[in-house]
């Protein structure tokens, strides 16, 4: 999962992001798989079941579209907001992303 986590930064340069130092980011990634390891009788020997390495290239790919696709889908489904202290930033016009990226 650590290695998964670090392909993140790669979808987000693919949308133009460049990762500042004030940018805050945080990359979590976890799995839901063999559940049956984590939850073994103490004493007694757990198996796991993994992805082999040389398996694993798709996975990383998957990990880079997947967040390239979760910023523009955030970009494309916003709306006007008004923050802290009155800070006003408008929603992306979509007529204007439709004729320039169609």
């Amino acid at each position: 999962m650590k290695r998964l986590a670090r392909r993140v930064p790669l979808g987000i340069a693919l949308t133009g992001g460049y990762g500042y130092h004030s940018s805050g980011d945080i990359f979590l990634a976890f799995s839901t798989a063999n559940r049956e390891a984590a939850l073994a009788a103490s004493g007694r020997v757990a198996r796991a079941e993994f992805i082999p390495d040389v398996d694993i290239d798709p996975f990383f790919d998957a990990v880079v579209q997947g967040v390239e696709e979760a910023i523009l889908n955030a970009l494309v489904a916003n709306e006007d907001m008004t923050g802290r202290d009155g800070n006003f930033v408008p929603a992306l016009p979509k007529a204007w992303l439709k004729d320039n990226f169609g």
